[in-house]
């Protein structure tokens, strides 16, 4: 999905300051320009494009989708229907003083001549910025602490959902605060209303803790620090090579004819829901460029970095076992070496 093709149509902002005891709902629209519509654009783009995005679908019971269904079929305003989507959120967070503050912005786009509805939770950063006082006809400048700027461009939300107006699916980014004592993903459960799957870093990061589990239970610490990079080795491999990673592939090619490994390593997905037979496909770069790299510490406190394509090379480093256990690591053919 290409930025670019998103289409701002209405958008609005409420400021659900916890602090205040009541929403501060805005009464009209913003006339947003270039620089604030590009803001948006990018916000919306990182949602859409997030490893950590959960794909949803409400339950019946979801007043948020009861409000959005209504308006839709009885033209109501689009500032009356954000006023009621931002009350319902602001009663929650009223009640459970963990949750952060935050302007919410509610914003409708199209992408491809396909109506969405994007709610923007901006929680709240502090930031310094300066302040000028006049004192008796000088200036005064000083620093102060600003406690409710919002996230720039570069920077992620936590906490966001895309709302498909036409089939009336969901993609969320959500974090668990505490609510009763209990943390939980307030946005999706008792916001949003809806069912939620995995987003496909979860599942990678599943996978992964999977295949070093079993390992833990069957190798010694000596070759469970060789089968963990091969592990390592093996999901950049299919990554580079299908830009996805088969969940089978992984299995038989890190534990190969091992068949009780291998149905230990199936019990454990299967605790998640996720079958063999599934496909990973992260989008982020952030997510698959801790795949590019092997870093290891040693107990004495060296530090290596390894290019994943040196590590596969034989030419380029070995890592030999020693007869006591300890494991010794040979860098071969260095032309030039410089200090950092």
């Amino acid at each position: 999905m290409d930025k670019d093709r998103i289409v701002l149509r209405d958008t609005i902002v409420h400021i659900l300051d916890s602090t205040v005891g009541m929403p501060v709902l805005s009464d009209d629209k913003l006339d947003f320009g270039s620089d604030f519509g590009d803001f948006l654009r990018e916000h919306i783009y990182k949602v859409w494009k997030s490893d950590d995005i959960k794909k949803c679908t409400f339950e019946e019971t979801s007043n948020v989708n009861n409000i959005i269904r209504t308006a839709i079929e009885t033209g109501e305003d689009f500032i009356e229907t954000s006023k009621k989507i931002a009350t319902l959120l602001y009663d929650i967070m009223n009640s459970n003083i963990d949750i952060p503050s935050a302007d919410l912005i509610i914003t409708c786009f199209e992408i491809q001549d396909v109506a969405f509805m994007g709610l923007l939770k901006m929680n709240y950063k502090e930031s310094y910025m300066h302040q000028t006082l006049n004192n008796e006809g000088s200036n005064v400048n000083s620093i102060i602490k600003y406690k409710a700027a919002l996230p720039s461009e570069s920077q992620k939300l936590s906490e966001a959902a895309i709302i498909n107006l036409v089939d009336g699916s969901l993609r969320i980014l959500e974090k668990k605060y505490e609510v009763n004592g209990k943390k939980t993903n307030y946005f999706s459960e008792l916001f949003l209303n809806c069912r939620t799957t995995l987003s496909q870093k979860a599942k990678l990061d599943i996978v992964e803790k999977a295949v070093e589990a079993v390992q833990k239970e069957f190798f010694n610490e000596s070759e469970q620090f060789e089968e963990k990079m091969k592990t390592k080795s093996i999901i950049h491999e299919e990554l580079m090579n299908e830009n996805e990673v088969s969940v089978k592939e992984v299995m038989t090619k890190v534990f190969e004819d091992k068949v009780d490994l291998k149905e230990k390593f199936e019990e454990k997905l299967e605790k998640y829901h996720i079958k063999p037979e599934e496909v990973i496909k992260p989008q982020n770069d952030n997510t698959t460029r801790k795949y590019e790299k092997q870093l290891l510490k040693t107990d004495t406190g060296i530090e290596i970095k390894i290019p994943m394509e040196q590590y596969n090379s034989s030419d380029s480093i070995e890592f030999i076992t020693n007869e006591d256990g300890s494991i010794s690591v040979l860098i071969k053919n260095i032309g030039h070496i410089t200090s950092r």
